[in-house]
């Protein structure tokens, strides 16, 4: 009898518990979304107050008019840019954890590839951007791959860094089985790595905009970052301030899917901070 009721005892502390952190975690959003709002607001009423022209700084209110006016292709712009930073940031992920794999398979490789791999990081993207297009030419394939290059590295560092602290022991367990590489990467390599995968995803998540502003900057023929240079030789601030809030907002969509896939993949505990 006592059992049980100590047993109910925990399970409703468990409940209480559980309870708390989800009423903390809307206070946090909700924090979030205040914090938001009252920037915007502060905004809007600082254009008025100091009656700004809207060359210079537009108010939130004509941001937002613009989605309405004819010329923009917002939905097509946006589409465009999404499929380079998507395209390239999901390639990026592909080949960095390939990599990761076969430097964590191969010492020699390790050896002779890794460093060079480091040297080639240490390139600026945008100067490497020219280039590309010579030879590429340009569009969404070439804006891809500029998003690659600038998300690859974050991706294959954090990832090999993962797959080397596993424990040896394990692994030496696993090869006692007679158990492939294969199994070893599946059953105790990969979950031990991917606390420090979805570190690297998410940083690479931040750059993957950036890599493809930089390609429509350099040659492009759609794409926000294309619209932002057309519309910058009329002086339309209040389409380009739209053009990035788009950006942003892509950036955001591509940032809270990769938290998603973390909190589904990982526990808790487990998530790097």
């Amino acid at each position: 009898m006592t059992s049980l009721v100590e047993e109910d005892a925990r399970s409703a502390g468990a409940a209480a518990e559980v309870k708390a952190e989800r009423a903390a975690a809307r206070r946090r959003q909700a924090a979030v979304v205040a914090v938001h709002l009252g920037a915007i607001a502060l905004w809007e009423l600082t254009v008025r107050l100091a009656d700004l022209p809207a060359f210079i700084l537009p108010s939130p209110a004509a941001v937002l008019a613009t989605l309405g006016g004819e010329g923009y292709d917002w939905l097509g712009n946006t589409a465009v840019t999404a499929a380079e930073i998507f395209g390239g940031y999901a390639l990026s992920v592909v080949v960095g954890v390939a990599l990761a794999l076969a430097f964590s398979w191969s010492k020699p490789l390790t050896l002779l590839v890794f460093p060079l791999l480091v040297t080639l990081n240490m390139i600026p993207k945008v100067a490497l951007g020219p280039l590309v297009i010579v030879w590429f030419s340009y569009g969404i394939g070439t804006n891809i791959l500029i998003t690659f290059l600038l998300c690859f590295f974050p991706i294959l560092l954090t990832t090999a860094r993962g797959l080397k602290e596993v424990e040896p022991d394990l692994l030496d367990l696993v090869r006692s089985l007679k158990g492939s590489r294969w199994q070893a990467f599946r059953y105790i390599q990969l979950p031990g790595a991917l606390p420090y995968l979805f570190s690297g995803m998410k940083v690479a998540a931040i750059l993957a905009v950036a890599g493809a502003v930089v390609g429509e900057f350099i040659a492009s023929e759609r794409g926000l970052g294309y619209l932002m240079i057309q519309v910058q030789a009329s002086l339309d601030t209040p389409a380009m301030f739209m053009a990035v809030v788009m950006l942003t907002l892509l950036g955001l969509a591509l940032y809270l899917a990769v938290l998603a896939a973390e909190h589904l993949f990982l526990p808790k505990d487990a998530r790097m901070k």
